[in-house]
């Protein structure tokens, strides 16, 4: 049994030492934890001014430039700097435990120690500074070097996984800012651009701008298309320097270029517009779906972080392992985009062909020609349809009550309003007169529908046209123009919209739909991201007997019309409708050339940006592209 008088003497025995390890921590003179978190702000935001330094030649200039070579090659992250923990060492020292956390990858956390100094007994503290305070395993004259690890990008796949996007090998060509004085690398990138020919100015510009370690990307040839003046003449330019890579391109380098898009290295602006996303030296998205998509597409880069000694020694200290992006999968289906493009290939101003499966509203082609320069007219073309639109107008007076056998007057000429209309040059002379509505349509004749407009209110053309997917827009994920139908303003205007001129505009994509529409008896929405849900709308619907009856006028346009040129055409019957439309260009009266037909399951509009007529120069490509599609 313990007495009391020697448990009493124990407690007393604790008090005392407990009394004098208070002493030693410094409780007759000043705390260190001011010091300690002035030292954490400061290497937070790289403003040590308000640190205190032990040693006549550590000042906060001096910790400042050491610390900034030091953590630069990280790149312009900032990280955060917290005390972690303090424990004094008597009157004189004390340690103190940093946490470090860095924006890098997934996040780069470490702890480092810091030591504090008092030589006044505790009422000052100095922070004794070393590199180490940075990171732990640094030594002087070392430093950290983050490296980007690229994603593996995501491949833009059509129907059962085919590959239109995916990595293949090119020759990249570019200066070597390491292979060239700085004195020298304009001149160098200027006779590069002349090489390869890219504009000059903004690729010079793009040289001086790197940094001296810094390869800039001219151009990326595929690998067996390096034209053979390249080949002999970058070697005679100092600095400049070929290398082999993989990087994302299509099938060909036309196949759906304009829509698909290009990579290549992040620029200037895109990394200034997208903070803390890119770095210098990524690959992203720069056009089309590879930039729309490009998050998706790009994954997660991964990250290495190096201490590197003054003798080039690496040692790794992180790294986070990228990942990798996510497939965009698209409707194109590659035998008919390619059919199309190569039908395109020859034609000089722009051209289009635009393929749907009417089941399903997938795009199968959305082709443009070399004309286009490499815009998507394709898809997000502005033009005047013309007669093709004679499909919505034949679909409106149906709704209003007309038949194929109703007559209708088709004079050779009309004025409304003081504005003349004539049927073109083409115009046979015996469908003139009082004819059919069904023959009207067969021939074309623009007389007879301005005269038929008088039997259509202001908003019948809007509504048929939206019951044909006409003039009602969808965000389907990519640029897309389904077209310009609003009530007239005028008598004339309400004339010349009859025939697809006035306030009528639409993409091939959008007469393609029209046409798509009628195929499949119901209004049809196109499609081309598999991923994006288009929102319906709810026109008035295409009915039964009104489907059948358009059918049957477009079938006429084929046998006895405008659209005879493709009755032969192998497979199921075919339907269709010319147009020309007429447009000023700088002053000369010029015309855009239509077809629109469907067979099977099959839509499909041919446009060419100047033609004399729909019949004579859109028509041999759709009739060339129906044929294809059905050879195996």
């Amino acid at each position: 049994m313990v007495s009391p008088r020697l448990s009493l003497l124990a407690v007393a025995t604790t008090l005392a030492a407990a009394a004098l390890t208070a002493g030693c921590s410094g409780n007759n003179g000043s705390s260190p934890n001011p010091t300690i978190d002035a030292l954490a702000q400061g290497l937070t935001t790289g403003d040590f001014s308000q640190v205190p330094f032990d040693g006549d030649r550590i000042t906060p200039a001096s910790v400042k430039k050491q610390y900034d070579k030091t953590v630069a090659g990280l790149g312009d992250v900032k990280p955060k700097v917290t005390v972690a923990s303090t424990s004094e060492q008597g009157n004189d020292s004390a340690t103190a435990t940093l946490h470090w956390t860095w924006p890098i990858g997934t996040g780069w956390s470490y702890s480092s120690k810091a030591t504090l100094v008092s030589h006044d007994n505790g009422d000052t503290w100095q922070v004794s500074w070393k590199v180490g305070t940075i990171e732990p395993s640094l030594a002087a004259g070392d430093t950290l070097q983050a490296t980007t690890v690229q994603a593996k990008r995501g491949d833009i796949l059509g129907p059962g996984g085919a590959r239109l996007v995916t990595d293949r090998p090119v020759v990249r060509f570019g200066v070597d800012r390491l292979k060239v004085p700085a004195s020298q690398a304009a001149d160098s990138a200027r006779r590069l651009a002349e090489l390869v020919g890219i504009d000059v100015a903004p690729y010079v510009k793009q040289v001086n701008a790197a940094g001296p370690k810094a390869f800039v990307q001219a151009i990326a040839f595929r690998q067996n298309e390096v034209p053979p003046q390249v080949t002999a003449g970058y070697v005679h330019i100092k600095g400049v320097d070929a290398i082999a890579d993989r990087i994302p391109l299509g099938i060909t380098k036309e196949f759906a270029a304009p829509i698909l898009g290009t990579v290549g290295p992040v620029t200037a602006d895109l990394i200034k517009q997208n903070p803390g996303v890119y770095q210098v030296g990524d690959l992203a998205g720069l056009s089309g779906l590879e930039a729309r998509y490009d998050a998706q597409l790009r994954g997660t880069p991964g990250v290495v972080v190096d201490a590197v000694d003054s003798g080039g020694h690496a040692r790794k200290l992180f790294r986070t392992k990228p990942v990798a992006g996510t497939p965009l999968r698209l409707t194109l289906v590659p035998r008919l985009q390619m059919l199309a493009e190569d039908i395109l290939s020859n034609v000089g101003p722009a051209s289009a062909i635009v393929a749907i499966r009417p089941s399903t509203g997938a795009l199968l082609a959305a082709a443009n020609g070399p004309g286009n320069n490499g815009y998507n007219d394709a898809t997000y073309g502005r033009f005047a349809p013309g007669s093709t639109f004679k499909t919505v107008g034949s679909l409106a007076l149906l709704k209003n009550g007309q038949t194929p056998s109703s007559p209708v007057d088709c004079p050779t000429r009309l004025v409304v309003d003081g504005k003349q209309f004539t049927n073109d040059s083409f115009y046979p002379p015996s469908a003139n007169g009082r004819i059919t509505l069904a023959t009207a349509l067969a021939n074309s004749c623009n007389t007879a529908f301005i005269n038929e407009r008088t039997k259509l209110g202001p908003h019948d053309l809007v509504d048929a046209a939206a019951t044909l997917g006409m003039g009602v827009d969808h965000d389907l994920g990519f640029p897309a123009y389904f077209g310009n139908v609003v009530p007239p303003t005028s008598e004339t205007t309400k004339a010349a919209d009859m025939i697809g001129q006035g306030q009528i505009l639409a993409s091939p994509m959008t007469m393609a739909t029209v046409m798509a529409s009628v195929v499949a008896g119901h209004t049809v929405v196109p499609q081309l991201v598999t991923s994006v849900d288009v929102s319906p709308t709810h026109p008035e619907p295409l009915t039964p007997q009104q489907d059948a009856t358009l059918k049957q006028m477009l079938r006429g346009v084929v046998l006895n019309g405008t659209g005879i040129g493709l009755r032969d055409v192998p497979g199921p019957p075919v339907i269709a409708k010319t147009g020309t439309a007429e447009f000023d260009s700088n002053g000369k009266l010029l015309t855009h050339a239509w077809m629109i037909a469907g067979q099977g399951d099959l839509a499909v509009c041919a446009f060419v940006d100047v033609g004399q007529t729909g019949a004579g120069v859109a028509g041999p490509l759709l009739d060339q592209f129906l044929r294809g599609a059905h050879v195996r």
